[in-house]
């Protein structure tokens, strides 16, 4: 399996679990890391480019920090300019059919907020839906989530080392 880590984080120089996650992803050769603010900081997608990484790949991740309960604007920006119409979906569009699609994020609450009683009121889970919902669009398979609350740190290089874990193990949902 040819795994894919698509990296988006406006300022992964800054960041402490998205950073240590990606230095730990390096350590593995197997693993494809491509940071989308570092390729594109002026956030021009070559589509080519991209189209022929998922083309070579079978699994894809999409890893972020949680931006507003959704992924920073470069990965929307992404899934606009490179998921086509007849490439990724429609009539012909049959060149994601079957990639293996997930997303590993970091957030900044209480593990109790992403729970319906909760400040946020709605679940991790939720909050993915429209990740989900792209990846039935293109016919992809939709793979569980990673996610990490970011307020222990004394946490952080297990979080590293159970993400590779994570996106190289993980099964599809069974629907």
């Amino acid at each position: 399996m040819k795994l894919l880590v698509i990296v988006t984080h406006p300022n992964i120089e800054s960041s402490v679990w998205n950073q240590a996650w990606v230095n730990e992803l390096k350590k593995h050769d197997e693993i494809t890391i491509h940071e989308l603010y570092k390729e594109y900081p002026n956030e021009i997608i070559d589509v080519n480019r991209e189209q022929q990484l998922v083309l070579a790949h079978d699994r894809i991740i999409f890893q972020y920090p949680l931006y507003w309960y959704s992924a920073p604007p470069l990965l929307k920006k992404w899934f606009e300019a490179v998921l086509l119409y007849n490439w990724a979906y429609g009539p012909e569009g049959t060149k994601t059919a079957g990639k293996e699609i997930g997303v590993a994020f970091s957030y900044g609450a209480p593990e109790d907020a992403y729970q319906p009683t909760g400040s946020n009121r709605f679940t991790l889970e939720e909050i993915l839906v429209p990740v989900r919902a792209l990846a039935n669009y293109i016919s992809a398979v939709y793979l569980p989530h990673f996610a990490y609350n970011t307020l222990d740190l004394s946490r952080l290089a297990q979080s590293s080392k159970d993400y590779v874990r994570h996106i190289t193990t993980v099964k599809p949902f069974v629907v």
